[in-house]
């Protein structure tokens, strides 16, 4: 009589992962709480935006992926919209833009710009405002 393993081999088994150091995380983010069903941030290759809490209205950040460490709690945020900020993405052609979506709808794209060794944010946006067809009823 043979006995069949009930567990099977896996190549995995002796894996072990290594905890990141803290120089290379960032700490003191406030995450949103609003946004349940969103993911909280974008990245891509150069910039981690964060939806993070703002009073009167929704705001997210922008941290650079080459400075990691403690966030100020002075660390400034992308503000604008009204309402809670729903979702951000970038830019898949360019990594300086990124498109925000709020509670309030609204959508507004910023621009980032390298102005003498620091990233920077455009001044005036885009913001584009969400119709709403008038309903009648006859």
């Amino acid at each position: 009589m043979s006995f069949r393993k009930v567990v099977r081999q896996s190549k995995f088994r002796h894996v072990f992962g290594q905890p990141v150091k803290n120089d290379q995380c960032y700490e003191d983010i406030r995450v949103s709480r609003v946004t349940w069903d969103s993911t909280f941030c974008a990245v891509n290759p150069k910039f981690l935006a964060v939806i993070v809490e703002a009073s009167g209205g929704g705001a997210f950040m922008v941290l650079p992926l080459n400075k990691t460490g403690r966030i100020d709690k002075a660390y400034p945020t992308v503000c604008g919209h009204t309402g809670p900020v729903l979702d951000i993405d970038w830019c898949p052609h360019n990594d300086e833009v990124i498109a925000s979506g709020s509670e309030d709808c609204t959508v507004m794209v910023v621009t980032m710009w390298y102005l003498s060794g620091m990233w920077a944010l455009q001044r005036s946006c885009t913001v584009w405002t969400a119709c709403t067809p008038t309903s009648s009823t006859t």
